[in-house]
């Protein structure tokens, strides 16, 4: 079937569009060509793509400025993107829209330890962040299992947790200061290398906002000292409902692990081929379980842990001896969604919140959904704050799998928020839960989260179609609304 010809008045605009957007940024710093720009169709949910106007790399804060300033007066619409590994779609383009890359925003600007605190562009990396510390015993804490291609701009704008978030908090609880440009182009800095800032929480409200208020062009966080000791648990359980127990009784016990990740048998199966781990295939679930802090202390909490192990039914418990073993209990864990990759041609990584002592009733029921829909599904879980991260396993190729897949995934988290939980941990809500917000909040609830975009960017041209399932016009908010189904984004290509 042969295309229709494009539209010469669309053609003239995105060509003045780019003529403008190459000013701001000289160079190779704006991509427009078709093949190029098919780098930036998706994030980390391929399950959608769409093809942007343009993509527009700046170097500098000036520059970013620049450009909003550009699509405001231009009325262009603008999706933030950083390393793109968000999963949630979060970064997925817009047809009438262009990219804003921070790619290239990959300096460390300052380390300081007096103050424990770093400040960094954000398109630096997580796990860089404490590469540049470690020397002198620092790290940060917040680590993704995607932490060595996860870049610090999109933690905060996704507010990420990973697998030491139990003890040490998610992002928000290690971010310290944020620069960022709004839509017309003002360079606003909130917080700083103290503790607190006076007056509005602006901090809170940028932190997981999903590129919906400003773009992020810098970043403090804290930095922390290396525990003088860690020790790891590796338990071996014959069943995932027996796990979910020990994680509810570990932390009704007062006992605040450093990590604590449960893996299920599909998912110890297909990590232990993959990484070799050494992980236990007789069992049904694992749980790791960290413990750091002073000799003693960590002696004494191992041998608690252990104990209410045993108590819980646990058929296997192993102690890491050496900083190399431990390392190897979480090598596998940190490499669970690749290894999955292996065993399936496609899989969608869920991600809901849950209160822990629901975990096994969970557990149990997601068993019958896998059942009712007839698709397998690997759970990982950072189980010590009941964030489930469920891998469902599926076939794109083999008609009506994809969809499938989605309404597991969406019963999924329509069982999270019906157990207490909420729609996301830590991957955002982006488009991938934007029409399921309606099970958590009401109408009213959504239209005041709405207020506060309409603050920052009344004309709706950041990141639109993300996060809320239908617009409001911000100047007649609660009276006027558009569907988010009149965008030309929302209707999405497969594919």
């Amino acid at each position: 079937m042969l295309m229709p010809p494009p539209d010469q008045a669309v053609m003239a605009r995105k060509a003045a569009l780019v003529a403008r957007l190459r000013d701001a940024v000289p160079g190779e710093g704006v991509i427009a060509d078709l093949d190029a720009i098919r780098t930036y169709d998706c994030d980390g949910l391929t399950a959608y793509k769409a093809l942007p106007l343009a993509v527009v790399l700046p170097e500098d804060t000036a520059q970013v400025a620049a450009v909003l300033k550009i699509c405001k007066e231009l009325g262009v619409k603008v999706v933030p993107r950083g390393a793109g590994t968000g999963l949630s779609g979060g970064a997925l383009p817009i047809e009438d829209g262009v990219i804003l890359g921070l790619g290239k925003f990959k300096k460390i600007l300052d380390i300081d330890f007096a103050n424990r605190c770093t400040v960094v562009q954000p398109g630096v990396t997580n796990l860089a962040i404490t590469q540049a510390v470690e020397h002198a015993g620092f790290y940060y804490a917040p680590d993704p299992s995607s932490q060595i291609a996860c870049t610090i701009g999109g933690n905060v704008a996704e507010n990420s947790g990973g697998v030491h978030c139990l003890k040490y908090g998610v992002t928000t609880n290690n971010l310290l200061g944020l620069e960022f440009v709004t839509l017309d182009g003002e360079i606003l800095r909130i917080g700083g290398k103290h503790l607190d800032a006076d007056g509005y929480d602006l901090l809170g409200i940028m932190t997981g906002s999903e590129g919906l208020l400003g773009v992020i062009t810098e970043v403090t966080v804290r930095i922390l000292q290396k525990p003088p000791v860690a020790r790891a648990l590796l338990l071996g359980f014959s069943s995932s409902e027996a796990g979910g127990d020990c994680v509810a009784a570990v932390i009704a016990a007062g006992v605040i692990p450093g990590g604590m990740e449960m893996m299920d048998r599909p998912a110890i199966k297909a990590t232990e081929d993959f990484v070799h781990a050494g992980y236990p295939l007789d069992v049904e679930a694992i749980l790791i379980v960290e413990l750091d802090g002073p000799e003693a202390e960590v002696d004494y909490l191992v041998e608690r842990v252990e104990a209410i192990a045993r108590d819980c039914g646990a058929v296997e418990v192993r102690v890491s001896t050496s900083e190399e073993e431990r390392l190897r209990f979480w090598a596998g864990r940190k490499a669970a969604f690749p290894a999955v990759g292996r065993i399936s041609p496609d899989y969608i990584c869920m991600d809901g919140t849950i209160p822990r002592k629901r975990l096994p009733e969970v557990l149990t029921r997601m068993t019958e959904l896998s059942r009712q829909y007839g698709l397998r599904v690997a759970n990982v879980f950072h189980a010590g704050d009941g964030n489930l991260h469920p891998l469902i396993l599926f076939d794109a190729n083999t008609p009506g799998e994809l969809e499938k897949a989605e309404a597991f995934g969406g019963d999924i988290l329509k069982l999270c928020v019906e157990v207490g939980g909420v729609l996301t941990g830590e991957h955002g809500v982006g488009v991938e839960k934007r029409d399921l917000m309606g099970t958590m909040f009401d109408e009213d609830d959504l239209k005041q989260q709405q207020r506060v975009k309409c603050a920052f960017d009344p004309e709706g041209l950041l990141n639109p179609g993300k996060v809320f399932p239908q617009l409001h016009r911000c100047a007649e908010l609660g009276k006027m609304h558009v569907h988010a189904g009149q965008l030309r984004f929302s209707h999405l290509p497969r594919f």
